[in-house]
């Protein structure tokens, strides 16, 4: 269950201040380990990992909401 003590360290890590690469790499360990979750959820069946998948998916879009930036009007 290492993967999942690593996604629930990832969610208390600092998410403020970041630049725009760390908020790349957020993204993408963030896809990772919600790739990785998904492969235990399907033989597990396990609702806590359904839940932690949907918050670190919160995280990811916050993340990539930012690198997007404001739409123009």
């Amino acid at each position: 269950m290492d993967l999942i003590e690593k996604a629930l360290e990832f969610e208390t890590r600092k998410k403020r201040g970041l630049t725009t690469s760390d908020r790349v790499k957020l993204s993408r360990e963030a896809k990772a380990l919600i790739l990785g979750l998904n492969e235990i959820y399907k033989e597990k069946k396990d609702a806590k990992i359904m839940d932690i998948m949907k918050r670190l998916t919160v995280i990811k879009q916050k993340a990539e909401k930012r690198l997007k930036g404001m739409p123009s009007i």
